[in-house]
């Protein structure tokens, strides 16, 4: 018999895992608490509202799978001159020397696609969604998994690829130490506290302009905006959130996109009045990836790092994620790194 192994999380660290541990011959199971696959990967009709970007330079990992599943890709859109806001109303154009802004790639059908061409790599029946996890016990050799169902399962190993805040939430038997649970819970969660919102337009007219789409704003709702455009396809705007969690919790949907569309305004031009859609996701109000801790805005790039668990769970339970790679924490290529270190430990 395959041995067995448990994968917490279908996200890129999950499904990367699961997709390499079938190669090698593992029999898998993956248990995802969301309706859907991805994890902080989301995409709406190819826009994405997660993870948008990678480096092809710097980030083999993610380049070089991309490459292996075939996806098609392009190039971030940069050229042009970048919008200043200093002030409300105040604003600037500039243009940027060459070689300021690092090459950034996209997929066509958005980041999606890439955790979507990892699940087709699965096995039928291997991804169980709406499946929430809620203890895991040790019994003799194995490991036992109980479902929120009520249903339980045996592996011979279980990987957690959810953010380590999120690992609280379960209940562990032999339990896991005070410093365990303390390195667990201060490990920020990348993107958790934060929204992205993006503007649907049939053209990108900003570039007639001779403007990038990138803008910078001290002063209105969004911080820092980019050019969201599909090659051949719709053009988009999209921008994170200059407001914390509780500033935005504090204003409703409609009042948020007003505030954003006057942005635009200033910043592009009055064609940016009217967006054909506009998607709205706050990561904060997503139970699945945020806890109460992670309302607190980011001040510096978090230290990310593995996190070594109790001695009694070493062979039997580890961590992945991109929340555990010290190398590119915070990326789609940390997450993959992480479940390669994963696999490779077993």
């Amino acid at each position: 018999m395959n041995p067995s192994i448990a994968i917490i999380g279908a996200g890129v660290s999950g499904l990367y895992a699961a997709s390499l541990l079938t190669e090698k011959g593992y029999d898998v199971t993956v248990f995802e608490a969301r309706d859907r696959i991805g994890g902080r990967v989301l995409s709406h009709d190819g826009f994405d509202l997660g993870p948008t970007w990678y480096w092809q330079e710097t980030e083999t990992t993610i380049t070089q799978l991309i490459e292996r599943l075939n996806l098609p890709t392009f190039s971030q859109y940069t050229a042009g001159d970048l919008m200043l806001e200093r002030q409300f109303g105040v604003i600037e154009r500039h243009t940027l020397p060459p070689g300021h802004i690092v090459p950034s790639m996209r997929l066509v059908a958005g980041m999606a696609s890439l955790t979507t061409a990892l699940a087709a790599t699965l096995p039928a029946g291997t991804i169980q969604l709406e499946s929430t996890v809620t203890s895991i016990q040790q019994t003799e050799n194995e490991v036992s998994i109980d479902l929120e169902t009520g249903r339980s399962q045996t592996f011979s190993h279980v990987i957690l690829a959810i953010p380590p805040r999120l690992v609280s939430r379960i209940s562990f038997h032999p339990g896991l130490s005070e410093t365990t649970k303390s390195k667990l819970a201060n490990t920020p969660t990348w993107m958790a506290g934060q929204a992205k919102v993006l503007a649907v337009y049939d053209r990108p007219f900003w570039r007639e302009k001779g403007l990038s789409g990138q803008g910078m704003s001290w002063a209105g709702v969004l911080q820092e905006i980019h050019d969201a455009s599909q090659p051949g396809g719709l053009a988009a705007l999209f921008g994170f959130f200059r407001l914390s969690a509780a500033e935005r919790s504090v204003l409703d949907r409609d009042e948020l996109n007003h505030r954003v569309i006057d942005q635009l305004v200033r910043l592009f031009g009055e064609e940016a009045r009217q967006p054909r859609e506009v998607y709205y996701v706050d990561w904060s109000s997503d139970r699945h990836t945020a806890t109460v801790q992670d309302g607190e805005p980011l001040t510096d790039f978090p230290v990310y790092q593995p996190i070594a668990l109790n001695p009694v769970w070493e062979g039997m339970l580890s961590l992945a994620g991109t929340e555990t790679d010290s190398l590119f924490g915070g990326h789609i290529e940390g997450a993959l790194r992480a479940a390669e270190r994963a696999v490779e430990q077993l």
